[in-house]
Formats: structure tokens, sequence, C-alpha cells
């Protein structure tokens, strides 16, 4: 008797931790982002280089101390559009919504992304251009570009985890990477990105387990009821014997 009804308390109890027990994002640790471009978008990185308005999904690859990789998959993600290296960029005031920030071009070029910000993280990716390209943007926006000597166009994406990285200016020459990248909040605030016409729609990544609640509940309720009837049993039993 003392064996059922230390069953029927077991079974109570591992209901109980299943339904308390919380929901883990499958997408937080590679900050799954779902992205709408209302324009076309001129993105760095080992792949296709200009992207047409439309939705696209963004993830984390890989990351290390001091640099992410970051490729964006068509919207059914079946396909790796482009890998991007990316460098950790700190922002002061963190926000529940996905942040995409953009160089300034010239009237009729794409936007130059420049920047992303997973929702309610400190640290976004501030992307790196290949050398040439990150001079002519320093240019036309007048702001410094992160760049690498690596030829991202043709560059194996294991190449990304130690290609050198540095920040050019304007003029064209080499300058700190933290004139770019904003380091931690007690140093001075790096550059601000321009204004940035194009619309972007972030829709925030789902939990991954949400649509089988419904049936952990009825599983729970299944159990109790269960773990209940097993406890009635054997307190009738007790009384009969």
């Amino acid at each position: 008797m003392k064996l059922i009804k230390g069953i029927g308390i077991a079974l109570y109890v591992a209901v109980i931790c299943v339904l308390v027990a919380p929901t883990a994002t499958a997408d937080d640790w590679n900050r799954k982002t779902v992205i709408t471009f209302s324009g076309p978008v001129e993105v760095p990185g080992v792949g296709q280089h200009n992207l047409p308005a439309g939705t696209y999904v963004f993830k984390i690859l890989d990351s290390q101390s001091d640099r992410h990789i970051v490729q964006i998959f068509n919207q059914d993600e079946t396909q790796v559009l482009t890998t991007i290296l990316a460098i950790p960029n700190y922002r002061l005031k963190t926000t529940d919504k996905t942040t995409i920030t953009f160089r300034e071009r010239p009237a009729g070029q794409p936007e130059a992304l420049r920047a992303w910000f997973y929702p309610g993280r400190s640290w976004g990716e501030e992307f790196v251009y290949a050398k040439s390209r990150a001079l002519e943007l320093a240019k036309e926006s007048n702001t410094p570009v992160l760049a690498t000597p690596v030829e991202l166009a043709t560059a194996p994406i294991e190449n990304l985890k130690t290609a050198p990285v540095e920040a050019v200016a304007p003029t064209g020459e080499p300058i700190e990477l933290a004139t770019v990248v904003e380091p931690p909040p007690a140093t001075e605030a790096a550059p601000v990105a321009a204004a940035k016409p194009l619309t972007v729609a972030a829709a925030e990544p789902l939990p991954a387990t949400a649509s089988l609640l419904p049936l952990i509940a009825l599983i729970g309720l299944l159990m109790i009821g269960t773990g209940f009837a097993v406890s009635a049993f054997s307190k009738r039993a007790g009384r009969t014997t």
C-alpha cells in the first residue's frame, strides 16, 4: 500500500515539475530574426552582396571573443545568401525590438547594411566590408567603416574567424576600431548611424516549443488525475485491510 501511495505522490510531483519548468527558446542561441526590407539593401560578406526588397532570416553562425559570423538566409531558410564577418558593438540602451542600421548612400543607391541589434541585448553586430568597398562607403557616408583586407567575395567561411579587421576613415587612413565599434559604457560613444529612409520590419523569434504546450498541459492533467486516483485507491485499500 505504501508503495502504491508513493507512486501516486511521485506522479503528482513529476507533473508539477513538467508544468512549471521554463520553456527554452530554441532560436535564442543563434539569435534567429526574420527581417523584411522595403527596398534593396547592400550587404557585405561571402555570397550575394545586394538583396532586393523582401523577407530574410538573420542568424549567428559562430562566435568568438572578439568577432561573430552572421548568415542571411532566404525567407524559407533553404539558401544561405551571404555570410558576414561582424564585430560586437555596444549600445547604451537595449530595446525589445530588433534594430537594423544603415549607412547613408547617394540618392538612388541601395542602403548599405551597418549593424544588427538583437532584442534585449546590449551587444549587436557591426558588419565588416572588404577594404576596397569599405573605403568607398567611408567616403560616401563621411563616417569610418570596418574593413578587412581579405577578399570576402571568395574567402572560405573558416577564414573569416581569423581575418584581420581595421577601421578606415573617409580619408582612406586606418584608424582605431573604437572609432567605429562602441566599447563598454565608461568610454565615449561611437558615431551614430545616419538617418535611414528604408523601412525594416522584424518579426521576433517565437519559442520553438510553443505548439507543444497544449499537449503538455493535457498530459499533465491526465497524470495529475492518475496520481489522485492511485492515492484514493490506496486509501480505500488501507481501510479494507
